[in-house]
C-alpha cells in the first residue's frame, strides 16, 4: 500500500457557539470546540472515571453558515474531516502550534423538538445535500433489488 490516509470521525457535544470569521471575497470560516468522553471503571477502586478530550473543529463557507445557524452549545454532532496543524507567532514572539479538524462532512444528531420543521435535519450532511432535506435513518437505498447476481 503506497497511499496515506488522514481521516477523523468524531461524535461529540459542542463546547461553545460557532465563532465566525468573514473574509474579503465572501468566504468565511467557522470554529467551535467539541468534547468527546470516555468512561471506564478503575479496577483498584471500583470508581467510574470519565475523561473528556477537546477537539477544535473548522468548517468553511456554506457549511460554516449552516453550523452557525443551527448549532448551539451542548448539541451533539457527528464530524468527519482531516487533521491539520497550524503554526503562528505569538505576541511574545514564540512559535505556537495547534491541531484542528478540518471538517469535510457533518451530521447534526441533537433532536431539536419544537424548533423548525419536525422530521427535518437542518444540516443533513454537507456533501451536497439540501438544507431542508428530510432525515433518513440508516442507509436507505431506493430501487435496489432484493437479491443480487454476485457469485460470492
Amino acid at each position: 500500500m503506497s497511499g496515506t490516509l488522514n481521516k477523523v470521525m468524531l461524535i461529540g457535544h459542542l463546547g461553545d457557539a460557532v465563532k465566525m470569521h468573514y473574509f474579503d471575497g465572501g468566504n468565511c470560516v467557522g470554529r467551535f470546540p467539541i468534547a468527546t468522553n470516555e468512561s471506564y471503571t478503575n479496577r483498584q477502586t471500583g470508581e467510574k472515571v470519565t475523561t473528556t478530550e477537546w477537539h477544535n473543529i473548522v468548517v468553511r463557507n456554506k457549511a460554516a453558515e449552516i453550523c452557525e445557524k443551527y448549532l448551539s452549545k451542548g448539541d451533539l454532532i457527528y464530524i468527519e474531516g482531516r487533521l491539520k496543524t497550524r503554526q503562528w507567532q505569538g505576541e511574545d514572539g514564540a512559535t505556537r502550534y495547534t491541531t484542528e479538524i478540518q471538517a469535510t462532512d457533518f451530521t447534526f444528531l441533537s433532536n431539536k423538538a419544537g424548533e423548525g420543521n419536525p422530521g427535518v435535519n437542518p444540516g443533513a450532511q454537507t456533501s451536497g445535500h439540501s438544507v431542508n432535506e428530510p432525515m433518513q435513518s440508516g442507509n436507505v437505498q431506493e430501487n435496489v433489488p432484493e437479491e443480487d447476481d454476485l457469485p460470492f
